[in-house]
């Protein structure tokens, strides 16, 4: 086991410091996708779920029950911004990503405000009032599915922190732009020595 530490601790010594920093960043974008994506699917799969169960009231048949996006529109619409946020990071760099991580930051801060007015309980109230009007009348009540708001709440918080890494340390990590525009000289010139070739010039 010394050995290969001691391989893997000479390799790590014989890269530059560019590369070092590189490696680094490259690490730091991986994580910072898994964290920030998983965050919006959060947001975006509690949207989508029942938050409350066993509606009642006096009257006949069965009550409509809402889900999160229903009590709170904009939970939908705020995560798959914030997943567009997420590509938009990956093929952007400098102040560009600075800008959309405080844009994937505010989205985070709207879904948790959002999930708080869903759990509401005068929201709930509304709703149910409103879609089931004809079906029940005096008082309407129901119990709470404490998981999806937590699970959105938490998105939120990942959306969040994912948005101001961006703006912290987005400069730190490379993208699409940086490794099309390290490949594309490279191409460049082995084409230029097959043109020269196909002219019968000594390209050395």
């Amino acid at each position: 086991m010394s050995e290969a530490g001691g391989q893997s601790r000479a390799g790590e010594q014989g890269e530059s410091p560019a590369e070092v920093a590189a490696r680094r960043g490259r690490r730091e974008l991986t994580a910072w996708l898994v964290v920030t994506a998983v965050g919006c699917v959060l947001v975006l799969v509690a949207a989508g779920r029942a938050w409350v169960t066993n509606v009642r009231g006096a009257g006949t048949g069965a009550l409509a029950v809402p889900s999160g996006g229903d009590l709170s529109p904009v939970l939908t619409p705020l995560a798959l911004a914030g997943l567009a946020g997420v590509v938009a990071v990956l093929a952007t760099k400098g102040a560009g990503r600075r800008v959309i991580g405080v844009l994937l930051a505010l989205c985070g801060v709207g879904a948790g405000l959002g999930a708080w007015q869903a759990a509401g309980g005068s929201g709930v109230l509304s709703w149910l009032r409103e879609r089931n009007v004809m079906r029940a009348t005096g008082a309407i009540q129901w119990d709470v599915v404490p998981l999806w708001p937590v699970v959105c709440g938490l998105g939120a918080v990942l959306m969040v922190a994912g948005g101001v890494a961006a703006v912290v340390r987005g400069g730190a990590w490379g993208g699409m732009s940086a490794k099309y525009t390290r490949e594309r000289p490279e191409t460049t010139g082995d084409r230029s020595m097959w043109d020269a070739l196909d002219r019968g010039d000594d390209p050395t």
